[in-house]
């Protein structure tokens, strides 16, 4: 079964970064887009960036030029590299994947920026 396991999250001050990770198994993971939402208290969960198979690359306006999204397919990981955080990125962050018409999540990982 497809099954993806964040890690990676934690408390860091404004201006830091964190490294977020996501292992995924249960699928050719190469021949699939992968993306990371987030979703903070009472608010809707939204995209925060995706990439494609290809590694093309799309970004939430709020984040572009401070994270990053990337992949190693021989590892079956995808990754977010969160740079000059701030406190509105606080969330619980969720790695996700579309495959046969269905989304698949991960449990979701912490993220909080405070000073």
């Amino acid at each position: 079964q497809v099954q993806l396991v964040e890690s990676g999250g934690g408390l860091v001050q404004p201006g830091g970064s964190l490294r977020l990770s996501c292992a995924v198994s249960g699928i050719i993971f190469s021949v699939y887009g992968m993306g990371w939402y987030r979703q903070a208290p009472g608010n809707q969960r939204e995209v925060v960036a995706r990439i494609r198979s290809t590694s093309g690359t799309n970004y939430a306006d709020s984040v572009k030029g401070r994270f990053t999204i990337t992949r190693d397919n021989a590892k079956n990981t995808v990754y977010l590299q969160m740079n000059s955080l701030k406190p509105e990125d606080t969330a619980v962050y969720y790695c996700n994947v579309f495959v046969g018409g269905y989304d698949y999540w991960g449990q979701g990982t912490q993220v909080t920026v405070s000073s």
